[in-house]
């Protein structure tokens, strides 16, 4: 039976960002169900459900919402952190073959448009006391751009697109949405150099957060939210 402490959902979930995500908010006595395609349902424990989900067929993710109601109860914080990208000839991007296209964008945004669609029905179900936060974890792609990662590109543009109309429309009603981006210190882009553990002390901070702010919430390891110019 659901239980009544509050739960968080994190769609992609890996062992950087997506593992120290879960890991500070259980610290904060959240209930954690993980959603990818890696997990197995058989290692579920009291105070974590993991449920295999394919991400990159949209209509899965209305499942993955009801079987987190069904086991734990509606999820007050919603994580997007899947991303796919197939690097493109920089000379010739639009060479980039259709089904590998359509498949990154289905998992960079159409499902993370599906999630956010899912999560507002669940905070339109909570007390007011919850946290109600959408975050999808983006990059520098949104505001610049990289030569091979076309489709990525795309993605992370079109999600932040969605997430800023939603951070204006929900926020009278408590509802946070917010697009985070780890920087370096310059505002230079981190690539893999991202820190999970930052990620998930920053995270806690937005869901802990009692209103809607800037929705582009790029970041800095140890120093947190640091708003950088577009160049």
């Amino acid at each position: 039976m659901p239980n009544k402490s509050p739960v968080i959902l994190i769609l992609g979930s890996g062992p950087n960002v997506g593992q120290h995500v879960a890991q500070a908010f259980a610290e904060k006595g959240y209930k954690v169900a993980l959603a990818s395609r890696r997990l197995k349902e058989e290692d579920d424990t009291a105070d974590q459900v993991n449920i295999s989900s394919d991400l990159s067929d949209p209509e899965s993710v209305v499942g993955v919402f009801s079987k987190v109601k069904a086991l734990l109860g509606l999820p007050s914080v919603v994580v997007y952190n899947a991303g796919a990208a197939t690097a493109n000839n920089a000379k010739n991007p639009l060479s980039l073959p259709l089904s590998d296209f359509t498949r990154d964008l289905n998992i960079n945004t159409t499902s993370a448009f599906v999630a956010a669609q899912q999560a507002v029905l669940s905070f339109e179900q909570l007390p007011d006391s919850a946290s109600k936060t959408f975050i999808y974890t983006g990059n520098i792609l949104n505001t610049t751009t990289i030569a091979t990662l076309l489709d990525l590109g795309v993605g992370k543009s079109a999600t932040a697109h969605i997430i800023q109309s939603a951070a204006t429309a929900y926020k009278d009603r408590g509802f946070k949405f917010y697009y985070a981006d780890e920087r370096k210190a310059d505002g230079s882009a981190a690539y893999f150099d991202i820190d999970g553990e930052a990620h998930g002390k920053f995270y806690v901070q937005l869901a802990e957060g009692e209103s809607q702010g800037p929705w582009q919430q790029t970041f800095v390891k140890g120093v947190g939210y640091k708003e950088f110019i577009a160049g």
